[in-house]
């Protein structure tokens, strides 16, 4: 079967762990398109931070960011489609951030922002940037000017284990989702990667078993389901293997190249 769109997760999927994206992959991606294909990039990343691994194939289309809250046309920078945030469902998280000395950031679909700037550490900012992201300092909600579209609690794993655990006693209004090793999620409760590949794929005329998703983490799990074929790499986790149809390579042995040419070429 021919896929017209493709899905590919980043970082544990399309990048390696030093976060590079290898030329043999991204040539094979490149046929993939020129076959005609949408390539979308669907991560957890912000725009700003995942764009430029599309420039770099020259492929133009969507990307799928804040683990499905915001979808961005590359070219214009346009936002298609988001799921905003009510402030107030997120002050018991924030508070518990405070209490417990948990990092959080703010975003929108653009933006990304934390208190007390002048006061975060190297180790963080060394985060952000790594993620070619620049925050800024948060400011009251009546301050802002574009809707909310994630809360993000980061920290050592050890630290996110405990803050999951504690958080899943609480009832929920808001979707909380592990999205990392380091990374717990806060997002209105529609936002999914899934749902946001199925508004995509309506959007483009594309019926489900047209698309294929690839993915290595729980965040990706509604949109290997929701792809009429979903690949989950080696290096997933066993609930994300079992939600997938196929299993390739590890990200660190270019499993994403591996699987369009078994699949698309």
């Amino acid at each position: 079967m021919k896929y017209k769109l493709i899905a590919l997760d980043v970082d544990g999927t399309l990048l390696d762990d030093n976060h590079v994206l290898t030329p043999a992959t991204a040539e094979t991606i490149k046929k993939v398109a020129a076959q005609g294909t949408e390539i979308v990039l669907c991560t957890g990343r912000a725009p700003l931070s995942c764009i430029p691994f599309m420039e770099s194939m020259g492929l133009e289309g969507y990307v799928i960011t804040h683990n499905g809250a915001a979808t961005v046309d590359v070219a214009t920078r346009k936002i298609i489609h988001e799921y905003a945030v009510n402030p107030a469902a997120l002050e018991p998280y924030i508070e518990y951030c405070r209490k417990n000395g948990i990092h959080f950031d703010i975003n929108t679909t653009y933006g990304i922002y934390v208190e007390k700037l002048d006061e975060v550490g190297p180790d963080v900012l060394d985060m952000y940037h790594k993620f070619l992201i620049e925050p800024l300092n948060l400011p009251a909600w009546v301050d802002f000017t574009e809707p909310i579209v994630k809360m993000t609690a980061s920290g050592f794993t050890e630290a996110m284990d405990k803050v999951e655990a504690d958080w899943n006693l609480w009832t929920h209004e808001l979707n909380m989702l592990r999205s990392g090793d380091y990374f717990i999620d806060l997002m209105h409760p529609e936002s999914s990667k899934g749902n946001a590949l199925r508004e995509l794929a309506l959007q483009r005329g594309i019926p489900a078993e047209q698309v294929m998703a690839i993915g290595n983490f729980y965040n990706d799990i509604t949109m290997l389901t929701f792809a009429g074929l979903g690949i989950a790499m080696d290096n997933s986790p066993l609930e994300v293997k079992a939600a997938a149809q196929d299993v390739t390579a590890s990200n660190n042995e270019e499993g994403v190249r591996l699987a369009l040419e078994k699949y698309c070429l």
